[in-house]
């Protein structure tokens, strides 16, 4: 019998954002997902509260668990713990996935060897249910190593994907430390880290809807604080620049 290969999906929630989670297993449902393929999802609340766990489905595909709060870096990598799959696709509580959004990304892997890591386009979800798009995206294909650390360097810390929309290889997530230890901006960590040492592929079929509300935490006011940003670009900056030194490149296994 061959083996059923995973895309293990993480996501990090907190009481307050729990209850958009119904919305977000519906967009996992809907998935179509490729031969010899099924999904994961890793649901780790950022604390140890009594407000999520009324959200979680009852199904054998869902994983939850529970950790010391340290915001979603943190809660993501405690979930990492569990995650069974080849591949790792992040999943804000919050946001949804469009239909064909996991077979796109395990069909971009599994086609070229050489891509650690997938993103996709994203439209905004607004409150009234309309949507949003950017512009900019780059063109469908391979994204070379360094292009998108390039990009966000030039474009006042504005990346040329969305890193909420990442799918990785589970190998490079973990030798690159995983996400890094922030209180915001930790998957652009990632995704810049990620750019520095592998070849990216862009899908750019909308993959996900960002939803936009009044509790959404990178809307606090705290997030824009000048002198925190400034902290956070620093070191996600020096993070990618000493990895792009190291001359390490990624190669994935043999077989992947």
């Amino acid at each position: 019998m061959t083996r059923v290969k995973t895309i293990s999906v993480i996501t990090a929630v907190h009481a307050p954002g729990a209850h958009h989670l119904p919305e977000a297993y519906k967009s996992l449902l809907a998935q179509d997902m490729p031969r010899g393929w099924d999904w994961q999802w890793v649901i780790q609340e950022d604390g140890h509260t009594d407000g999520v766990v009324p959200h979680v489905p009852d199904d054998e595909r869902v994983c939850f668990g529970q950790g010391r709060a340290g915001r979603a870096a943190m809660a993501r990598m405690l979930g990492l713990a569990r995650a069974t799959g080849e591949v790792v696709k992040v999943l804000d509580a919050d946001d949804q996935l469009t239909p064909g959004a996991l077979a796109r990304d395990v069909e971009a892997l599994e086609r070229n060897a050489e891509v650690g890591w997938v993103t996709s386009r994203v439209l905004d979800l607004l409150p009234d249910g309309s949507t949003l798009g950017f512009d900019g995206d780059p063109d469908a294909g391979v994204l070379e190593r360094g292009s998108v650390l390039e990009y966000w360097r030039a474009n006042d810390f504005r990346a040329s994907v969305h890193p909420a929309t990442l799918a990785i290889r589970k190998d490079l997530l973990l030798a690159l430390g995983g996400w890094m230890a922030l209180p915001a901006s930790e998957d652009t960590g990632l995704l810049l880290a990620l750019s520095a040492v592998s070849r990216g592929w862009f899908n750019a079929d909308v993959g996900l809807l960002y939803r936009k509300w009044d509790g959404q935490v990178t809307g606090a006011a705290s997030h824009a604080d000048p002198a925190e940003r400034a902290a956070r670009m620093r070191v996600i900056e020096a993070r990618a620049a000493a990895l792009a030194q190291s001359g390490w490149s990624y190669s994935p296994p043999t077989g992947s």
